[in-house]
């Protein structure tokens, strides 16, 4: 018989991830929840998955405290942590959309406990009763902050319509990025495109949000222009959305996401923090719901 921790584990690294944007504070709350596991009496407990979920929900909301303590300090903007997700993540519309880098700089913006209960309820599907349980609420108090959260997501949520011609859009943005070509590259930026840079102290990295097509493409060639050694580049998927990742003499140095509304690239996130790379390449991570 699998242990259930075994069976959804993927489910609480998920969880995790979507409540912390961050995969190695997220693989920390998935070993603290298999501790807190080991010490139960399983034979008293009647639903495994909700009662995991739940404890991995209480142990991301203590480390959310921490995170906030930590992002107070850091150099530049903070970006989500990008993950190579299997294809399969991909496949799972939702569930990717949950997991890019756009929704993810959405739910930065909610309370912990609103993004708990928004990613337990809308992405998850968990009912009240699970949810009021894990966040430590009454049910009628997590209808009321899942209404809010979720009004204050829809408002803020990237606005895409999948179709042929975005799909066009988006194979000419993988393409120009790939290629270093500039020009190629104005033509699918919005004129009012913000570019995100993270580099965390550690690599240069834009230290404000840039606005504005041609600032963002002087930047780009003053920067990932520079002659710093032998540049390869590739696609794939990251936080199940297709993405550029740029190498360096072997070691990749760039992943680069985008949201798109209207055809054209409103914004991108470029992560360049070593520490934030790590999971970016080697064997896909299986994400699940």
């Amino acid at each position: 018989m699998i242990d259930p921790f075994v069976e959804h584990r993927n489910l609480l690294f998920t969880v995790a991830y979507e409540m912390l944007s961050s995969a190695a504070d997220a693989e920390d709350v998935v070993q603290e929840t298999w501790l807190r596991w080991a010490d139960v009496d399983q034979s008293e407990v009647r639903d495994p998955r909700a009662y995991l979920v739940r404890i991995v929900t209480r142990q991301a909301l203590n480390r959310m405290r921490t995170l906030e303590r930590r992002r107070e300090t850091y150099v530049g903007p903070w970006l989500p942590e990008p993950l190579f997700t299997t294809s399969d993540v991909a496949d799972d519309v939702e569930l990717a959309d949950s997991v890019s880098t756009a929704m993810l700089m959405v739910l930065e913006t909610l309370r912990p406990t609103e993004r708990a209960v928004f990613v337990l309820r809308e992405v998850f599907g968990f009912e009240y009763a699970e949810i009021a349980a894990a966040v430590d609420k009454s049910e009628p108090a997590v209808r009321q902050i899942a209404s809010r959260a979720g009004k204050h997501v829809q408002a803020r949520r990237p606005r895409v319509t999948p179709s042929d011609d975005t799909d066009a859009v988006l194979e000419r943005f993988l393409t120009a990025a790939g290629g270093g070509d500039l020009q190629a590259l104005m033509d699918v930026l919005a004129p009012d495109v913000v570019m995100f840079s993270d580099g965390g102290g550690l690599k240069q990295a834009a230290l404000r949000p840039i606005t504005g097509r041609d600032k963002v493409l002087r930047w780009l060639a003053g920067v990932l222009g520079k002659d710093q050694g032998e540049v390869s580049v590739d696609t794939a998927v990251v936080n199940g959305q297709p993405a550029v990742r740029f190498f360096l003499d072997g070691v990749l140095d760039v992943v680069g996401t985008v949201r798109f509304e209207a055809g054209l690239v409103t914004q991108m996130y470029l992560v360049r923090n070593p520490q934030k790379l790590t999971r970016a390449v080697g064997d896909g991570v299986r994400l699940s719901r």
